[in-house]
């Protein structure tokens, strides 16, 4: 293993009905099924979707950050 590390970062959006907090935690396991050594997230954007004059989705937009696979 490297005395350092290097990163890739990308963004993702997570939706959910229920919460913030739930739509951070599905757009997470979602990358992970496709995506090695996640380290890290901030989120950048927290926005929603209006059905009926009432929250329908909160959609979240996460700056996910991996380790590259030899760093």
């Amino acid at each position: 293993m490297s005395d350092h590390h290097t990163y890739k970062k990308i963004e993702i959006v997570g939706s959910s009905r229920s919460s913030i907090e739930d739509a951070i935690s599905n757009a997470l396991a979602e990358a992970s099924k496709t995506l090695d050594y996640l380290e890290w997230f901030e989120v950048a954007e927290i926005r929603g979707h209006i059905e009926n004059g009432a929250v329908g989705h909160y959609q979240v937009t996460l700056k996910v950050g991996f380790r590259l696979a030899d760093s």
